[in-house]
């Protein structure tokens, strides 16, 4: 890429103050002719080339002459463009410095290279929300925020699941974005755990100082934190044939529901699917909603019990009627 080699070229002669053509294409692995091409190109964007001549002359670059961005390809630098989730820098209160960095980015970037990636948010853009997001509230965000760049510890009132809220003190070891959910990873009884910053109804700095736990790594621990979830969560499955009228709806299931399996068309017109749900409930739920468009195979009890539930549904609307 002409600009990663623009940018090389300048790197090579800030680091070796001078060098002659053949040099740089050896250097570079390119002829000398495209050398002169790119020397002009440098020339004409403004960067002080000066070509010496004689026995020990060569390129060079005016004196004092130095590029911000030593060492930073073109690839690298888009790599530090692209915005992250407008959302995510909204909660921790830093878009507007996000901004400013971005702008001093831009004007840090060699004049050969700007025209390869000023234009990088118009090509890219990453949006990590859902279609149809609900406003979490988090108070306490800022003081967490804090709270994990200090090392301090926090006292917080935290709700559980059933409503319930309990006190503790734990101490901040880093936040971690879900989708467009928060969760402070921090220790507490020296375990280390998870908490779900929606849920946190109050959260007071404490001002005394923590030890960090050895060898550890937020990204890491998340990591295995997801897998060991995700291990945990309860799995219903079901042998299924469906009709290929659904196919495509099929393809687009919801976050309850997967598919693990899927064959091809069988003689008799179906298609055979094993689907993945949470519980058995959710499974009856899911496949009445398709009526006569999925067949059972497996598990037989199953087959009972949506049949009630469509039976349930018919004599609802009889009563209805009457």
């Amino acid at each position: 890429m002409r600009a990663d080699r623009l940018i090389a070229i300048i790197l090579l002669l800030q680091n070796n103050e001078r060098m002659t053509t053949r040099e740089l294409a050896k250097e570079l692995e390119v002829t000398e002719r495209t050398i002169h091409r790119d020397m002009e190109a440098l020339s004409a964007a403004g960067i002080p080339v000066l070509a010496e001549r004689g026995k020990f002359g060569g390129w060079k670059l005016l004196e004092n002459y130095r590029t911000n961005l030593t060492g930073l390809k073109a690839a690298e630098i888009k790599s530090l463009l692209l915005s992250p989730s407008s959302q995510h820098l909204a909660d921790l209160g830093i878009s507007n410095e996000w901004k400013e960095a971005r702008q001093k980015l831009l004007a840090a970037i060699p004049a050969p290279m700007k025209e390869d990636v000023i234009d990088i948010s118009n090509r890219i853009h990453i949006d990590t929300g859902t279609w149809r997001q609900t406003p979490q509230e988090m108070k306490s965000l800022g003081i967490l925020q804090q709270a994990v760049w200090e090392e301090k510890k926090l006292h917080i009132h935290y709700e559980n699941a059933d409503k319930q809220t309990s006190e503790r003190t734990v101490e901040p070891l880093g936040l971690v974005a879900k989708g467009n959910t928060w969760y402070l990873v921090a220790a507490s009884d020296e375990k280390i755990k998870t908490y779900r910053i929606s849920r946190i109804v109050d959260a007071k700095l404490i001002n005394e100082n923590f030890s960090w736990p050895n060898n550890f790594d937020l990204a890491d621990y998340w990591q295995e934190s997801k897998q060991r979830f995700i291990s945990s969560l309860p799995r219903f499955e079901v042998d299924a044939e469906i009709s290929p009228a659904i196919l495509q709806r099929i393809n687009f299931t919801g976050r309850f529901v997967q598919v693990l399996h899927m064959d091809s068309l069988k003689e008799n017109g179906w298609i055979p699917v094993t689907f993945s749900f949470d519980t058995e409930q959710e499974a009856r739920e899911y496949i009445l909603g398709f009526g006569n468009q999925i067949k059972i195979v497996h598990p037989v009890f199953l087959r009972k019990s949506v049949r009630e539930m469509a039976e349930g549904v018919v004599d609802l609307y009889k009563e209805n009627e009457e």
